[in-house]
């Protein structure tokens, strides 16, 4: 059997051709590519931003997705237990149409509870892009279509609350503050974090005396007590919106602490290397260098450092809120909805009312996914 050693030389120059190509593509690529290429190889990584990308739609299209209004009561079905969503009935076979069960509610007679069970005798079928409440879309557009929605019953699919508001819409709506939160937040504390960092670092003396004693008295102080003492300086008649920019800057107040003190240390470690020198000699102005040389030598890091802080927004906008300090009624946030759960008689009798804890979890965790897939991508030369 003879073999073409033309074909065979051909394919080994075609493969050592392929080979090189990869290698000067991967060693000729900028910093941000070499970042993409890697963090595509992390998994999780990328199961956070999916995640986190549903999220963020769900803020946006709450209130077609939800079948309620926030405020929307049924007096009759005060703690009502979540809902399955059926598509097999004994009686009748499986059905195309999803549906649910009626709720018949009885009391016991020795805790005086309302108790409700399924009355499998009712079925209620769920229909698709139902009329209901009108809402704002964008904060823009006037409509009143929902995703889904019963005629003849409600539906809870996460269950009702004390006052018969169903849940379910109120964990979408509340996502639209306790995930806006962070990321307003995080950019106050960015701003604050860059800018007072870079001054520090940059310029030294008596300037980062002065900073770096004022971070070191906002770190000294315990979180919570700063939080609830700044909070409760705020006045309890303020709107809701202006409440919400006022935790905010709470926040804010607190949470650039971290991030000055990390471009401070980059810049003790940068403003002395021969490229922010030639710089100088060329008559670049200082915020020239800052912005341009830099900033930029080390912004994936701040990057990084940012996906980081957001979950710490979150979870502060929760504690405030929770503890009664933050958001109040009738704000809707997922802090705002577990003060429900303060009470541990009410969470044994009624578990639903932590779901909106499992939201938080959820979001906290993909946005450590994202931070972890964003630091790895940071150093890509590293294996």
């Amino acid at each position: 059997m003879s073999v073409d050693m033309n074909n065979v030389e051909r394919s080994e120059s075609q493969a050592d051709g392929s080979l090189d190509v990869s290698k000067e593509k991967y060693y000729m690529a900028s910093q941000w590519q070499l970042m993409w290429w890697r963090f595509l190889k992390h998994r999780l990584a990328i199961v956070g931003t999916a995640v986190l990308a549903v999220l963020y739609l769900i803020v946006i299209f709450a209130p077609f997705l939800s079948p309620y209004a926030t405020n929307t009561r049924f007096a009759a079905y005060q703690y009502a237990p979540p809902q399955r969503i059926r598509f097999y009935d004994p009686n009748d076979g499986f059905s195309l149409r999803p549906f649910v069960y009626g709720l018949k509610g009885t009391r016991d007679m020795e805790t005086f509870r309302q108790i409700f069970e399924e009355d499998k005798s009712e079925k209620h079928y769920i229909n698709f892009f139902v009329r209901g409440t009108e809402y704002k879309l964008l904060g823009l557009f006037s409509a009143d279509i929902h995703l889904f929605g019963a005629e003849d019953h409600p539906i809870f699919l996460f269950g009702s609350d004390r006052s018969g508001r169903d849940l379910f819409t109120r964990v979408l709506y509340g996502a639209q503050i306790s995930l806006t939160i962070g990321l307003v937040g995080v950019f106050l504390s960015f701003i604050l974090g860059t800018i007072l960092g870079s001054i520090s670092g940059f310029y030294g003396g008596v300037l980062d005396t002065i900073i770096q004693r004022i971070i070191d008295m906002l770190i000294s102080i315990p979180t919570i007590p700063l939080w609830m003492a700044l909070s409760a300086a705020l006045p309890r008649d303020w709107p809701i919106t202006q409440m919400y920019f006022a935790i905010v800057v709470v926040l804010s107040l607190v949470g650039w602490t971290g991030l000055a003190r990390v471009v401070r240390g980059k810049f003790l470690s940068l403003r002395e290397e021969g490229f922010v020198m030639a710089a100088q000699y060329a008559g670049a102005s200082d915020f020239w260098i800052i912005t341009k040389h830099l900033l930029p030598s080390f912004l994936s890091y701040i990057v990084v450092s940012i996906t980081l802080s957001i979950p710490q927004m979150i979870l502060g906008e929760t504690a405030l809120s929770f503890l009664g300090l933050g958001l109040q009624a009738p704000a809707v946030s997922w802090g705002v909805l577990l003060q429900d759960a303060q009470n541990i008689r009410t969470v044994a009798h009624h578990p639903w009312l932590l779901i909106p804890a499992l939201w938080i979890i959820v979001t906290v965790l993909m946005f450590n996914f994202l931070g972890d897939g964003l630091r790895d991508a940071a150093d890509p030369y590293s294996t």
